[in-house]
């Protein structure tokens, strides 16, 4: 077990000379988030203008089953996950398990609800209130979508800062099915707790620290976007 001081000396030191092993790690993490986000966004904020903007038999029960979906453990993700991906799963023959590709799968998993209940919220609150405008207008329903969308950009952007965030900080499901693999899957938060359980408190902590500082970077921008949307609306 390596002693804190020396071990912050350490961390900070692997930070600034940009260590090959950490960048590897760091780089394959947003790698695998950045990916999982944008495709959450395309089927999140998809399904969540679909909800905003139809009415259909059954359509509160979706919406209940959506917003329950927020809270899955990612464990019980990463379960269903590996026993599709499994050789004796429908998907094994695909050969994804272990790898990043399973890992972006159980990520999109877990980040879609998030996008999806989000921008539902955010698209039928605008919805409601340009209703009658768009009916004016005889718009069809995908120029409706559109010009929802658009005019919601920064607060579903926001919906997407908020998925990517979940992401990045995920280890429960990415370990299921990526197996923590030196060089090939282990990511941050699988690295740091792997690193933690060997005492080698210097790598954990320049990964947490790296970590940390994507977590602030993520809460100051949605902070921008939120202001930069307020003086647009006033504007």
């Amino acid at each position: 077990m390596q002693d804190l001081g020396g071990a912050i000396q350490l961390a900070l030191s692997l930070i600034v000379s940009a260590d090959r092993n950490l960048a590897e790690i760091v780089s394959l993490s947003l790698l695998v988030s950045l990916t999982a986000t944008a495709l959450s966004c395309i089927i999140g904020v998809t399904l969540g203008a679909v909800l905003a903007t139809t009415r259909f038999a059954g359509r509160g029960a979706v919406i209940a089953v959506v917003n329950a979906l927020m809270g899955l453990p990612p464990v019980v993700i990463g379960l269903i996950v590996y026993l599709a991906l499994s050789r004796s799963g429908p998907l094994g023959f695909l050969g994804l398990l272990y790898t990043p590709t399973a890992m972006i799968i159980a990520q999109t998993i877990l980040v879609t609800p998030i996008v999806a209940a989000l921008s539902r919220q955010i698209l039928e609150d605008l919805h409601v209130e340009y209703d009658e405008y768009f009916r004016s207008l005889c718009l069809p329903h995908r120029n409706v979508v559109a010009a929802l969308i658009w005019d919601g950009r920064f607060s579903v952007l926001t919906a997407g800062l908020a998925g990517f965030g979940r992401a990045v900080a995920e280890v429960g499901a990415v370990i299921i099915v990526g197996g923590n693999i030196d060089h090939l899957t282990r990511v941050m938060t699988t690295a740091i707790a792997l690193e933690t359980s060997k005492g080698d408190l210097a790598l954990a902590l320049a990964l947490g620290t790296i970590l940390m500082a994507i977590a602030l970077f993520v809460n100051g921008l949605v902070y921008y976007i939120r202001c930069t949307a307020l003086r647009s609306a006033y504007a």
